[in-house]
């Protein structure tokens, strides 16, 4: 069987695990694990959640400088999604390969799976790492446990390979993606009687109304040459969720809001003159009038930014293993953030294209999968 058709065949079986991310991964990194430890890599678990794991595997010396390959094991969800066939079983048709995560991003897993038979043939010089994830999509929750430990472990690759589905080009810069739940809790009341009330919608309202005045700040701060759509630091507001009659005040408000950032200084600035704004305006106001009034974040979710950097080793070996020299930067949010800030250059190159993820009938194009195991075998040369 050649390679391309074993990848085909190794797809087939991940997309049949529903590692959608609000369920277990386990039978799914199961696999994984089986295969790899069966070619002599050395394998290592690690989680924080029932029920739920994260994969690194080793082929070749101990040691640092090695080349990391990641991918996440979780995929969205498809309820309410109109597909032409099940989801988690793979359609082979029109060159295409369809199922829920075949572009994002298990047919990256695949290919590396399958080219870790050429790694293991060999004498590495180079350690060359696996790192399989869960719960990207929800926070890269794995990856920030995964990431943890190897800081903690003390090893330090030097390269890491994200394949997202980028149809094969090389992204160097990708924004921060932050989101949080923000809860308000005041003193409900009769209408007609506000003041005895503590309004927690109307500070919320405030709260936004802050928000969106910080907002308006954001292009002043984007950096020069900015190659980002748009340019600058984006903020909004997602959901408000309050009030049970007309002519009731208020008790709860909770306020779902984001930010996607171009650059750390702007997330560190927009938080902090948020919760500046909490804390010596709001917050103050409401205890004044009752001491249950409060304000909380109930859920905050961090995905670091990668600020774009053309000339990192990850791009330069990218580049040498496909012959393309352009670079370009994503919107969305990926692990690379995690695995720069443990000083491991990164960048993103995978099979499928971001438009087909996420959707009905989501897909990767075979010849996208043959293009990436090209990649993946001529990395073999810089690990001997």
């Amino acid at each position: 069987m050649s390679r391309l058709n074993e990848t085909i065949d190794v797809l087939g079986r991940l997309i049949a695990y529903p590692t959608i991310s609000s369920d277990s991964n386990m039978d799914c990194i199961t696999y994984i694990q089986d295969y790899l430890t069966a070619l002599g890599a050395r394998c290592e678990l690690t989680s924080e959640e029932a029920g739920k794991a994260n994969l690194f595997a080793t082929l070749g010396p101990n040691g640092d400088g090695g080349i990391i390959l990641s991918g996440h094991t979780d995929v969205v969800p498809v309820e309410g999604q109109d597909w032409s066939s099940d989801p988690f079983t793979m359609r082979n048709e029109g060159g295409k390969l369809y199922g829920r995560g075949s572009c994002d991003m298990k047919g990256f897993i695949a290919a590396s799976m399958v080219t870790a038979q050429i790694y293991a043939k060999q004498e590495l010089k180079r350690p060359i790492h696996f790192a399989f994830t869960y719960d990207e999509e929800t926070g890269c929750t794995g990856a920030r446990v995964l990431v943890n430990q190897l800081v903690k472990g003390g090893l330090k690759p030097s390269v890491c390979i994200i394949g997202e589905p980028t149809s094969m080009g090389i992204i160097d810069g990708h924004k921060g993606c932050s989101g949080y739940s923000t809860e308000f809790t005041g003193v409900e009341g009769h209408s007609s009687l506000p003041g005895q009330a503590v309004n927690a919608l109307e500070y919320a309202s405030r709260f936004v109304a802050r928000l969106m005045e910080i907002r308006e700040e954001m292009p002043t701060r984007a950096p020069v040459n900015s190659s980002f759509e748009p340019p600058y630091t984006t903020s909004s507001v997602c959901g408000l969720h309050s009030g049970v009659a007309h002519n009731v005040i208020p008790n709860k408000a909770l306020i779902e809001w984001e930010m996607r950032s171009v650059q750390q200084s702007d997330h560190d600035y927009l938080r902090d003159a948020m919760q500046g704004f909490v804390d010596t305006v709001l917050l103050p106001e409401m205890k004044a009038k009752s001491a249950k009034a409060n304000i909380e974040e109930i859920f905050c979710s961090e995905v670091m930014g990668l600020e774009p950097d053309e000339h990192s080793e990850a791009v330069r070996l990218i580049r040498d293993l496909t012959g393309r020299n352009s670079t370009g930067v994503v919107s969305f949010g990926t692990e690379a953030g995690l695995f720069h800030g443990a000083g491991i250059s990164s960048a993103l190159c995978g099979p499928g294209s971001i438009e087909q993820a996420h959707r009905p009938d989501e897909f990767v194009e075979i010849s996208q999968l043959d293009e990436c195991l090209k990649m993946l075998e001529r990395l073999a040369g810089e690990l001997i």
